[in-house]
């Protein structure tokens, strides 16, 4: 996009210089004939006024005085021999010729050659102004190439990272009224979006818990039928459980290839890179707060996530410590035996005693925030069969539990899966 706009304004900025350049140089040059044309015409008329009265004698030296440096004047009058003043102008010299009152005429000669310096002067003079004007076009192309193009840009990567799974809203606008509109709309999107996978989470939780809770409560009351005395009582009985058994199994299937299906876009991630990535791009924000970021994360360390989950959900726990902690924000990173853990601290007052059992709750918030960005980290953390928790209210603590990459999963050379745009 950049590079189209820049060779459209380029054309456009070439096409006009050459239409311009052109004809301005040749009546430039044109106009410099005339000029110099004109100045000798006017010395002519200046030698006719020194040379009014009839019969006088002819005044050379205040005739020499009306002679260009390198020209010559060559006077013709009735009864005279031709006065000739200056040196020899050569061949084909600029000539202009005036009548005069007593008949004759006096002749002012130029070299040629004086006329072209001058006419390549001032020719020069035009198309380096031309030149600097096809320049000046160049820079303001190309500051307008990148006005447009990395705005453009911005857009596409946010409608890319949202499609990817990061809602996250982009507060950030260009100043151009028709993105800063698809900006808006796409700010709009994630905040649906995330409200959606957040129901969802919690409906898949909800549904699952109650199935199995009922499944467990019928497969009890089967399991009493099979002690039953009557042979065909007890028959029936061991069917129906074995029927919820298959049940149980197949509820597990099901929601086995849900959490499949969510963590499709997991691939190894080497998380001190991606977090360092996130870092950076909450720094300027906590810095204009007045507070500091650290990143203590050892290398080596290769996660099996969705890499825009993972932005995402430690996103908005840096957006939960700018909003409500304080102090220095700590991501800290570290192996165990099963997972990987990214810890989120800050200096803050931490959560209320009263909050700590609700804090992954939609809508539950201390401030006027909308009391989703933790809920909807919990929800993107599990989608990748992961597990977010509040392990330290004061000061707060958040842990995040990650499946660590497989001994077969390799990192593309080269990439790093979790770097941002």
């Amino acid at each position: 996009m950049r590079r189209r706009i820049l060779q459209s304004t380029l054309l456009v900025v070439a096409l006009t210089a050459l239409v311009l350049g052109g004809p301005l140089a040749i009546t430039t040059w044109q106009l410099v004939d005339d000029f110099d044309r004109a100045e000798l015409t006017s010395r002519l008329e200046q030698v006719a006024t020194r040379l009014e009265g009839p019969g006088e004698a002819v005044d050379v030296p205040g005739l020499e005085l009306a002679v260009p440096a390198g020209g010559r004047l060559v006077l013709e009058q009735a009864g005279r021999p031709p006065l000739v003043i200056g040196a020899d102008v050569g061949a084909d010299p600029v000539t202009e010729t005036l009548p005069l009152g007593s008949g004759g005429t006096a002749t002012m000669q130029e070299p040629r050659a004086v006329l072209l310096g001058q006419q390549v002067q001032v020719t020069l003079v035009v198309l380096l102004l031309v030149v600097l004007s096809v320049a000046v076009g160049t820079v303001v192309a190309t500051l307008t190439a990148r006005r447009l193009a990395e705005p453009l840009r911005d857009v596409a990567d946010r409608a890319a990272r949202l499609g990817a799974g990061d809602f996250r809203s982009a507060p950030a606008r260009h100043g151009i009224p028709e993105l800063d509109a698809v900006s808006e709309v796409l700010d709009a999107s994630a905040a649906a979006l995330a409200e959606l996978v957040q129901r969802e989470r919690q409906l898949v939780g909800d549904v699952s818990h109650q199935l199995r809770s009922r499944l467990t409560a019928l497969q009890l009351r089967l399991d009493e039928l099979t002690t039953h005395p009557d042979p065909s009582a007890r028959s029936e009985a061991l069917a129906a459980l074995e029927q919820a058994e298959k049940l149980a199994a197949v509820l597990d299937d099901l929601l086995e290839a849900a959490r499949a299906a969510r963590a499709a876009g997991a691939e190894p991630v080497d998380l001190r890179a991606g977090l360092e990535a996130v870092a950076q791009e909450w720094r300027p924000a906590l810095r204009a707060a007045g507070r500091a970021l650290k990143v203590r994360v050892p290398d080596g360390l290769l996660a099996r996530v969705t890499p825009a989950r993972i932005r995402e959900s430690v996103g908005a726990l840096l957006d939960n410590a700018l909003r409500h902690g304080g102090g220095t924000v700590v991501i800290a990173a570290r192996a165990t035996e099963k997972s990987l853990v990214i810890e989120v601290t800050d200096a803050g007052d931490g959560v209320p005693e009263e909050l700590v059992a609700h804090v992954f709750e939609r809508g539950v918030s201390v401030g006027s925030s909308t009391g989703i960005g933790l809920a909807l980290a919990r929800a993107l953390v599990e989608a990748d069969g992961g597990r977010l928790e509040l392990s330290r209210a004061r000061p707060p603590t958040f842990t995040i539990f990650l499946p660590a990459a497989r001994a077969d999963d390799v990192v593309a050379p080269g990439r790093l899966p979790s770097s941002p745009r």
